[in-house]
């Protein structure tokens, strides 16, 4: 399977400044499978050590942290010599182990001609939980799910995600149909690796369901074993409130809708407890568009979107034949699920600030907009070829950006301040000025 952050590790590994590299994601995103490919591909010789439920290493990290002397176990511990410029180690679960985590210091200040990788699922709430780790010794990459361009190489073949690259519209739209179900089945599958290999391999859906439905309940597992006892029940309830969240026309976050008369301090923790694990992206709200844009966040609001489009399909019980060949009854929730996969594709783009705009009156909403640190620019999400934008038309009124992306079913279209980019290219975004 084809990820884009292999080229990120290529790039790690040449690097002269190169640190320790802690990789984030959600479970399930393909961390171990990355980092062993990687050590594959790259080594002569990778060393693998889970460090959950593992005295031996729990025991060797425990005194101190003198880098020769934990080499010297870690070559015990495998049962053979590590050569420091041929070996990748790669410590997996290292959360479980936060001592490990604060060694990483070490071996960049006292032996940085190792080259180690390391990943947790839980990862992020080590790293929030006040783990002794100093920032700046250690570079991080943050895997999410599948893109629908890692997607379109797995199933349809790498041709058609090149094209896309070329960004040379007047092909791509001649292959409009090939990409517009492609995008279908995307929505249905997502970009969980397991189920998008299984799709890839057998086109089932069903199968992908239940794959789906195996990951949902994994999450629900991680709920339990690893968060504080006494917000787990907070964390269910934010977590299953999400759909109807999105479902709703305005689709900023309302703590009603988790329990009645629910407020801010009631969820706020499970919230970020969520966010630590990158099960959800929160996209904040802005109320003005300057350079940088985090600068004019309004902190009390934002929406909440999922890890992945294929779970949030799995999670309100979504039929492929309502997807792939529509329902009168779909009409709302289709627009839900389309700023959830802009969302998704938006989250793979590198130093990429996003949030989304309101005027204060509620009146004008823009889905998105993002900071590329150069320029804002505002986006629209139409779920099919429905192209009014009065809230897109309204702010650039406002705002004047240099310019304005419109993504929907349509046919890509440049018009003097407005792009209409179609939902299937929508992570050519990233070199709008190219377009």
């Amino acid at each position: 399977m084809y990820r884009t952050a292999m080229e990120k590790l290529y790039r790690w590994k040449e690097n002269k400044r190169r640190k320790p590299l802690i990789i984030e994601g959600a479970r399930q995103v393909g961390k171990t499978w990355l980092m062993k490919e990687f050590g594959n591909k790259a080594y002569a010789d990778t060393v693998y050590i889970n460090f959950d439920s593992n005295s031996i290493m729990t025991e060797l990290f425990a005194s101190d942290l003198n880098t020769e002397r934990l080499i010297m176990g870690i070559e015990l511990y495998v049962g053979r010599k590590i050569d420091p410029n041929n070996t990748l180690l790669i410590f997996d679960e290292v959360q479980e182990v936060p001592r490990a985590l604060s060694s990483l210091k070490y071996f960049y200040e006292n032996a940085p001609q190792y080259h180690i990788v390391c990943a947790g699922s839980l990862l992020g709430i080590a790293l929030h939980g006040g783990t002794s780790f100093p920032v700046g010794k250690v570079d991080f990459l943050h895997l999410y799910p599948l893109s629908f361009k890692e997607f379109l190489i797995a199933t349809e073949g790498e041709q058609f995600a090149r094209l896309l690259e070329q960004r040379d519209f007047s092909m791509i739209t001649s292959f409009k149909q090939k990409y517009i179900d492609a995008l279908k089945q995307y929505y249905f599958v997502g970009g969980m690796p397991e189920a998008a290999e299984s799709f890839a391999e057998e086109k089932d859906f069903n199968e992908v369901r239940n794959i789906q439905k195996r990951i949902l309940t994994a999450y629900e597992q991680d709920f339990s074993k690893h968060a504080p006892i006494e917000i787990v029940p907070k964390i269910r309830m934010v977590w299953n409130s999400i759909p109807s969240q999105l479902a709703k026309e305005n689709k900023k976050f309302l703590y009603g809708l988790v329990r009645e008369g629910g407020r801010a301090k009631d969820f706020e923790t499970a919230i970020m407890w969520l966010c630590d694990c990158g099960l959800v992206h929160k996209i904040g709200r802005i109320n003005a568009a300057g350079i940088p844009l985090k600068a004019y966040e309004d902190l009390k609001a934002f929406k909440l979107f999922l890890v992945d489009v294929g779970l949030l399909g799995c999670m309100t019980g979504l039929r492929q034949r309502t997807l792939l060949e529509g329902n009168d009854l779909f009409v709302e929730f289709k627009g839900a699920l389309t700023e959830q996969y802009v969302c998704q594709q938006l989250k793979t783009i590198e130093d990429l600030g996003i949030y989304y705009y309101t005027n204060d009156r509620g009146s004008c909403e823009v889905d998105f907009v993002i900071d590329n640190g150069e320029q804002i620019i505002p986006v629209e999400v139409k779920a099919e070829i429905n192209l009014k934008a009065k809230s897109l038309k309204t702010y650039c009124e406002k705002f004047q950006p240099e310019i304005a992306v419109r993504t929907s079913m349509a046919d890509y279209k440049k018009e003097d301040w407005l792009i209409n980019l179609p939902l299937y290219a929508v992570e050519e975004i990233r070199k709008i000025n190219q377009i």
